[in-house]
């Protein structure tokens, strides 16, 4: 393993550039299925958005786009499905694409940030710091940092380890996104008061944040198709049963894309509370003003709208509202 990525490290090295536009080098073969057409997807905010599509011949496609290189880009034959993550670069790639177990069977021959991915995929106790000190000027460094390490680090923390990116990646899509959002968590520290924002509920009125405080009011994230947030919930629910009437209350606020969705999953987590949601998935707003590049996510603020815990759950959450509402007395 060491050996592989002392390789990895030296062919990216040697071919670190800023990201420009150029013409992509992409073929490949389609397998495990009779899909007619590839599509290519452009990655942003944990979300993919179709920019071209190939017809496959004779189980053959290939892809000359515009893009930006190198970076981040997805590739599936189904845009209703999650695609395979691919990294780009300024050189010939070949894809043999299977969309079968999630893309997991598919092979990428000729990125060397591809290959870095794939190791970081597979190494397990990543030290994020000393991955990037040893491929400081990959995308690979920056991705990961943006998407996989952003939500479980401090503001500090986040900012010391752009510092250990190389110039090349300081002025990245994602680096620019974990400075805005550095800013963001700065102002929502414990003892700061928690942004006020308006959303609309399941029968379509308006709510306002500000309006429903009362005690102490639990602000989570969460969404349907989100299986940790599902598995959390029970939790909530037995929190909100045993301290709803010594003052604790929640406001919900779901990442979901379809209305229906949403309200089954009110209906079949017995979510008994305030509920709010844009319906744009990542988009949301709320979600950005919190900070939240991660669910389930939440913030505990008091009657006057000052953060006092976040991120709470499990017994810990049980535990500090039980502290909070004086149940020792």
């Amino acid at each position: 393993m060491k050996k592989i990525l002392l390789f990895l490290t030296l062919c990216l090295g040697a071919t670190a550039t800023q990201a420009q536009e150029a013409n992509v080098q992409l073929k490949g073969t389609v397998v495990d299925t009779v899909a007619q057409y590839v599509y290519l997807q452009k990655f942003h905010n944990k979300m993919f958005t179709t920019i071209d599509s190939v017809k496959v011949v004779n189980g053959n496609f290939s892809f000359k786009t515009k893009v930006k290189l190198p970076e981040l880009y997805g590739l599936s034959v189904n845009t209703a499905n999650t695609p395979l993550y691919i990294f780009l670069e300024k050189a010939p790639i070949t894809v043999k694409l299977s969309p079968a177990k999630y893309y997991s069977n598919s092979v990428v021959s000729g990125s060397a940030s591809q290959d870095l991915f794939d190791v970081y995929k597979k190494t397990q106790n990543v030290d994020i710091s000393k991955f990037i000190t040893e491929h400081p000027s990959s995308i690979v460094s920056a991705y990961v940092l943006y998407r996989n390490w952003s939500y479980r680090l401090t503001p500090e923390q986040i900012l010391q380890n752009i510092a250990l990116l190389d110039k090349s990646q300081q002025n990245s899509t994602y680096v620019k996104e974990l400075k805005e959002l550095v800013t963001v968590l700065n102002g929502l520290q414990v003892g700061k008061k928690a942004p006020d924002f308006t959303s609309k509920d399941p029968d379509g009125k308006s709510v306002r944040f500000s309006e429903n405080l009362k005690g102490y009011t639990l602000v989570d994230f969460w969404a349907s198709w989100c299986a940790p947030c599902r598995k959390e919930n029970p939790n909530i629910v037995a929190a909100y049963k045993e301290y709803h009437d010594k003052g604790f209350n929640i406001i919900g606020i779901s990442l979901d894309k379809k209305k229906e969705n949403w309200i089954k999953g009110i209906k079949d987590d017995h979510l008994d509370w305030l509920q709010v949601s844009e319906l744009i998935y990542w988009n949301s707003e709320i979600a950005k003003l919190y900070g939240v590049r991660a669910i389930p996510a939440n913030y505990l603020v008091n009657s006057k709208g000052i953060i006092v815990a976040r991120n709470l759950r499990g017994e810990e959450l049980q535990s500090t509202l039980k502290s909070l509402l004086n149940q020792n007395n």
